[in-house]
């Protein structure tokens, strides 16, 4: 019996148009009713999600949303963390020292807002700010170094950056958890930090096995959350590599594919 139910937003619990169907939101709403605990498990930060978890009433006691990708699990209704591994000042120094040797634009995401070390500020910046609801910043790397960061991305033109990840040294690969989120944006967490290791933590405390949690998704950031549960659950419009790793493969988000899922296998 599935008694967690891990839920990636974007391009898996929001449709294309970054809305919430009515019968996803009819799906999510019985599949509480029943028991089971709805996690949304997200590279947003709360800020960015809150509407999200109003809409699906998702803000009562007891309730949890994994953010940054695993950097943060927080209480949804007082936003106290219960796992917290961010990146230190000096990895948004050695990060941003190496951007600026590639080409590429960065910034660092805080609980208090997006901030950048690019005078121009990047096109993909304004955009995260905007899809998060985070306001931006420009600040020196030396100020932002004093921040508490949760995660910090690459983000460019999907050739620009492309190229940009052929120069990283390898050294980063082994010292941050980096995926590439999007055609154009390249994420570093602390390498303790993901979506897998926060759902797994998350079960622990509410001493749930494996073969009791589902988690559904359509990107390479999903891989960890996919993989460390029983039963993982892929959209028709994820990822070709994901979708190796699926127990259940659903219909795409443009077709309600969680409220599929969830009746499916959950209800």
């Amino acid at each position: 019996m599935i008694k967690l139910v891990a839920l990636d937003l974007d391009g898996t619990t929001l449709d294309p148009t970054s809305k919430i169907t009515a019968e996803v939101k009819s799906a999510i709403a019985r599949a509480k009713t029943a028991g089971v605990k709805i996690v949304i498990c997200t590279g947003r930060p709360l800020l960015g999600v809150t509407k999200i978890l109003d809409e699906l009433d998702l803000r009562q006691h007891g309730d949890f949303v994994v953010t940054y990708n695993g950097a943060l699990v927080q209480r949804t209704d007082t936003g106290e963390a219960f796992i917290e591994k961010g990146l230190t000042g000096e990895d948004f120094l050695d990060l941003d020292n190496v951007a600026r040797k590639v080409g590429l634009h960065i910034h660092g995401h805080t609980r208090e807002g997006i901030y950048t070390t690019n005078r121009d500020i990047g096109r993909y910046s304004v955009y995260e700010a905007s899809l998060v609801q985070m306001p931006l910043y420009y600040r020196t790397a030396e100020e932002i170094k004093l921040l508490d960061i949760a995660k910090v991305m690459m983000i460019d033109e999907p050739e620009i950056l492309d190229n940009g990840i052929a120069y990283l040294p390898f050294e980063f690969f082994e010292r941050f958890n980096m995926v590439k989120s999007a055609p154009y944006y390249l994420e570093f967490n602390n390498r303790k930090a993901s979506k897998g290791m926060a759902i797994k933590h998350l079960a622990k405390k509410l001493f749930l096995d494996k073969e009791e949690l589902m988690a559904i998704g359509d990107a390479e950031n999903d891989r960890s959350m996919l993989e460390v549960v029983g039963n993982p659950v892929v959209m028709e419009n994820g990822e070709a590599e994901i979708k190796k790793i699926a127990k259940y493969i659903t219909k795409s988000n443009a077709e309600s594919g969680v409220a599929w899922a969830l009746e499916q296998w959950v209800l």
